[in-house]
């Protein structure tokens, strides 16, 4: 059998890709450029802004937002002011902002792009026959594969970074507002229908208001994504705490590493329970 498979000639799978990433990067060069650019001015603006903030007020308003979102319970708020300030004892409040601007920025834009995408399969079958496979694929892609395509349109930097992360982090908010819109009564979407609502009208007034938990589910694992993607994205030379793991992995410092993952721990809880906390807010 092995030698009736040698009689088939290799199928050039991989010069057919190098060709097409070729002719993307050479084609598109000018856009790609404009968009590193671009994209590492805000997100430097973004984290000098943060850096100028005093990090006790900082932490002070992390811990007010908490205090608040979680109904007046202290809980959060006191492990936000702990981990922050043992963050900040730790010499690694600038990492700190670095990671929470490439969170912020993959977060947003995969939410921009994938709440539209999900209403659009919800709405049509040939949108989610099409676009269901690009999610499984994107889903199931290792998070390392992804850095190859941000290198070679975006080079070297924090660009890429947020540009794989927003590729490995958009799946969750596209299925989840999928799901919500296709789980809202039908019942409620005929009695729209028979006040002579439109679709627009149907959308905004009916269908995402109830679909809003399981849509806010879907960014709460959006973020968590892109946060697990900092240390993947440091490979390719995005700052922050990632970079600080990558540095004690590859001089085998282990208490170094160890503190830098503490943080990142530390930042996931809390983004994680603030959200969650808006989302039961909101219901």
């Amino acid at each position: 059998m092995s030698q009736f498979l040698d009689f088939i000639p290799k199928i050039p799978v991989a010069d057919s890709v190098e060709d097409a990433m070729d002719l993307l990067t050479d084609t598109f060069a000018g856009f790609f450029d404009v968009i590193k650019k671009s994209g590492k001015f805000s997100m430097e603006f973004v984290t000098d802004f943060l850096v100028m903030i005093p990090p006790v007020l900082f932490i002070l308003i992390i811990a007010a937002i908490a205090f608040f979102a979680t109904k007046r319970k202290f809980g959060l708020a006191i492990f936000s002011i702990v981990g922050l300030l043992f963050i900040y004892n730790q010499g690694l409040w600038e990492e700190l902002m670095n990671t929470i601007t490439l969170v912020l920025f993959s977060s947003v834009i995969a939410v921009i792009i994938g709440i539209p995408l999900g209403i659009l399969m919800s709405k049509s079958k040939v949108a989610e026959t099409i676009i269901q496979p690009l999610l499984d694929f994107m889903q199931t892609m290792p998070g390392f594969v992804y850095l190859i395509p941000a290198v070679a349109f975006f080079g070297i930097g924090v660009v890429p970074g947020v540009f794989a992360s927003i590729i490995f982090a958009l799946p969750p908010v596209v299925r989840f507002t999928n799901l919500g819109i296709r789980q809202v009564p039908k019942e409620l979407v005929e009695a729209a229908d028979s006040y002579g609502s439109t679709g627009w009208q149907k959308l905004y007034k009916v269908e995402l208001p109830i679909a809003r938990p399981t849509i806010m589910a879907g960014v709460n694992q959006t973020v968590l994504l892109s946060l697990s993607m900092v240390v993947i994205a440091s490979m390719i030379g995005a700052p922050g705490l990632g970079r600080n793991v990558l540095s004690a992995l590859q001089q085998a410092k282990v208490g170094n590493g160890f503190v830098a993952g503490i943080s990142l721990v530390i930042l996931a809880i809390i983004v994680d329970r603030l959200t969650q906390s808006f989302n039961k807010k909101r219901q």
